[in-house]
Formats: C-alpha cells, sequence, structure tokens
C-alpha cells in the first residue's frame, strides 16, 4: 500500500471526523449519523495502516482519534451490579480456570521445596543453630512458644485485617511483577516457601510438627493457594512479554494485564476469608481436626468454585477479560 496515496485520500475524512468530535453534543440527527459512518472507516482505516505500512505519527494520530470518537459514540457506562455479579461468577474463576497450568506446577514445585527444605533443617543441626541460638530455637518452638502464641499474640479482627493486608499485598506484587520477566515473582514465591520450610524444619526437629500443621493448615490451605494462583499468573503475564502468541505483544499484554488486576480484587477477596479463618478459627480453642476441617472445607470450595464456574464460563467463551464492549477492538497482525 502506497502510504501517502492512502493518506490524500483519505485525510478529509479524518478532518471532518475531528472537526465533529470538537463540536461534542450539538450535532444534528444527520451529523451524528455522518460520525458514526466517519468512526467506523477511520478504525478500518487505522487497522489497515498498522497491518501493512505502520507509521508511528500517523497511527498515533488516528489511534487517539478513533478512540475519542469511540467515547463519544458509545459514551461512558458505570459499572453496575450487573458487572460485580459478573465477575464474582464468570470473570474471576474463568480467569483462574484459565491459568491452572501455570499455577497448579507452581503449587506443587512450592510445596514440593517446602517439604525438602524442612527436612533438610530438621535432618540437620548444624543448619538450625545457623538460623539461631539454642535458648532463642527453644523460645519458638516450645509449647506455648512462639510459633504457638502468634495467632493469639493480638486480638482477633486487627490480627485478622494485618494478615489480609500483608497477604493481598504480597498476591498484588506477584501479578504486578510478572511483567518484569518472572524474576520478581519467583522471589516472592521463594521467600514465601522459605519461611514454611523454616517453621516445618524446626517444629519437625522438636517433635511437635503436628501442632505446627494444626496452626498452619486451617488458614494455609486456602492462603498458599492464593498466593501460588498469584505467583502463577504473574508467571503467565511474564512469559506473555516473551511469547506474546498470534497476538501483538502490546495486545498480549494488554488482554493478560486486565485479566491479572481483575484476579488482584477477586484474590483479596479469598484471602479475606483466609484472614478471617487466621483469625478466628486458627487460635480458637477448637479441637484440631475441626480447626483443620474448616480449612479443608474452605480449601474445597474455592476449588469447586474455579472448577465448576470457571471451567462453565471458559467453555462459554468467558476469558477473564473486560466485556468486550469495554476494550478496544483487536486489531489483525501481520504474518
Amino acid at each position: 500500500m502506497d502510504l501517502d496515496v492512502f493518506v490524500t485520500a483519505h485525510r478529509a475524512e479524518w478532518d471532518r471526523l475531528d472537526q465533529l468530535l470538537r463540536r461534542g453534543r450539538r450535532l444534528t440527527g444527520a451529523e451524528a449519523d455522518e460520525l458514526v459512518a466517519l468512526y467506523q472507516r477511520t478504525a478500518t482505516h487505522l487497522s489497515l495502516i498498522q497491518s501493512t505500512a505502520p507509521d508511528p505519527a500517523l497511527t498515533t494520530r488516528l489511534t487517539q482519534l478513533v478512540a475519542r470518537a469511540r467515547a463519544t459514540v458509545t459514551g461512558a457506562r458505570r459499572a453496575t451490579w450487573r458487572d460485580a455479579a459478573r465477575f464474582l461468577t464468570a470473570g474471576f474463576p474463568a480467569a483462574v480456570y484459565r491459568s491452572r497450568r501455570w499455577w497448579i506446577p507452581t503449587a506443587i514445585l512450592s510445596t514440593l521445596l517446602a517439604a525438602v527444605i524442612g527436612w533438610w533443617i530438621g535432618a540437620h543441626p548444624e543448619i538450625q543453630s545457623a538460623i539461631a541460638a539454642p535458648d532463642e530455637l527453644r523460645r519458638m518452638t516450645r509449647p506455648g512458644g512462639e510459633y504457638e502464641t502468634y495467632y493469639s499474640s493480638h486480638p482477633a479482627a486487627s490480627f485478622a485485617a494485618q494478615v489480609w493486608t500483608n497477604n493481598a499485598q504480597a498476591a498484588a506484587m506477584c501479578l504486578v511483577l510478572g511483567a518484569f520477566l518472572c524474576l520478581p515473582v519467583v522471589w516472592i514465591l521463594f521467600v514465601n516457601v522459605l519461611n514454611l520450610g523454616v517453621g516445618i524444619g524446626l517444629m519437625s526437629s522438636a517433635g511437635r510438627l503436628d501442632i505446627f500443621l494444626g496452626l498452619i493448615l486451617p488458614h494455609g490451605l486456602l492462603e498458599l493457594t492464593a498466593v501460588f494462583v498469584a505467583a502463577g499468573t504473574g508467571l503467565r503475564l511474564g512469559w506473555t512479554l516473551i511469547d506474546p502468541g498470534p497476538y501483538s505483544r502490546r495486545t498480549a499484554m494488554a488482554q493478560q494485564g486486565r485479566a491479572a488486576l481483575g484476579m488482584a480484587i477477586g484474590l483479596a477477596l479469598v484471602l479475606f476469608v483466609s484472614g478471617l479463618i487466621e483469625g478466628f478459627v486458627t487460635p480458637s480453642g477448637l479441637p484440631t481436626w475441626a480447626r483443620i476441617a474448616v480449612g479443608v472445607a474452605a480449601e474445597a470450595a474455592f476449588l469447586c468454585y474455579v472448577y465448576i464456574l470457571g471451567g462453565r464460563a471458559v467453555r462459554e467463551g468467558e476469558t477473564g477479560d473486560v466485556e468486550a464492549a469495554d476494550r478496544s477492538a483487536e486489531l489483525p497482525v501481520a504474518a
């Protein structure tokens, strides 16, 4: 395509569209119809230019023109309760379901690594002595020690709020920092796994691993699942930067980024539930089996939510992205 000839042929249409947009709401019925027609033609022109003869300056101008026209034609849409219901019943579970090939291996490998670290620390006293002095280790692992009193050291409500805030921040960092080629996500995940492995190793060396698991499992099942989902999604986002697939890198990153943003909101809700369990159930006087049963029930409910609602939504075409009317049209990519 000869770009100069194309611009000469259509410049008057673009100028006319810009003129109509500047007039805002002061349009007659015929002018409004003309604006819609010019918007559609200009969007087609932009698609042709980007796919066959990309020119940065012209592409920028037409992109801005199409965006302004789209906003004028479609108008601003306010979020409604229908949007919230769609997000909770379709968008969020579908996004988690579609990311399962990333977060399930992440969960398995992280759990195995935590177990290996725990065994290594528990079987080697010299490693334990490098972590802390013997008296300090005894204070942490003895009955009524720091590992046990940690969950009841603050009022339940404030402790739950603090835990939720910390975990939500960690999950959000995994989602956001995934764009930096996955490396920050790997580090955040390793720190969490290392802390878990140290607890397993120290408590097992003191012969009190059952107590530790009884304190961790009620809230930890759901909490760690949320962290693994966030980490897996962050890794997927980082890999999209490396391999965007059939889309342009910008389009692919926009799709995955919007889905990741929605998942950050959804995972904050999941972590809120785990925070409530950690604040009110873990330090409660319930028998260990009852506390673990609460954690297992919460984990099972979340997995059913993802696989039943999310799987069904994905089969119906849901991607976890915003609705088509609220996102820019995808332009073809040159072969």
